[in-house]
């Protein structure tokens, strides 16, 4: 695969710390919720984070397969994710559950759903949990 863009993100602190972006665009405080045995003090998680790029990526996507397709996708058109985690069944840490859905305001909903299984196929997010890519692991 050739590589168009890559950045950085790093984090300090765990679930209860900060995260930035290399570019230092990204600068979030992250706080474990209430549910996981935090304090619900103001921040984000790594879960609402995932949900923000994934719905963000799913809705690029579909406005290439859309382009593509000489269709125009309302300004209005909206992705939201949902992100659940919670313990695995095998008992050996957590997993993610993830869901989207997609709004397109005015538009035919069989033209919508063909739109939309096109794009889960473009975007790499999809793509990534459809496939359970590989992520190499090193210590530095």
């Amino acid at each position: 695969m050739a590589i168009l863009y890559t950045t950085k993100a790093s984090a300090t602190g765990g679930r209860a710390g900060r995260a930035v972006s290399e570019n230092g665009v990204l600068d979030v405080t992250l706080t474990v919720p209430k549910e996981l045995g935090g304090d619900g003090a103001t921040g984000t998680n790594p879960e609402q984070l995932f949900a923000a790029g994934y719905s963000a990526c799913f809705l690029g996507a579909l406005k290439n397969v859309a382009g593509k397709e000489k269709v125009k996708i309302p300004e209005d058109a909206k992705v939201t994710a949902t992100v659940g985690i919670g313990p695995r069944d095998d008992g050996t840490g957590f997993g993610i559950e993830v869901s989207l859905l997609v709004d397109i305001p005015g538009m035919d909903r069989a033209q919508a759903e063909d739109l939309v299984a096109k794009a889960h196929i473009v975007c790499p997010y999809s793509h990534a949990m459809r496939t359970s890519t590989e992520v190499p692991v090193k210590v530095a």
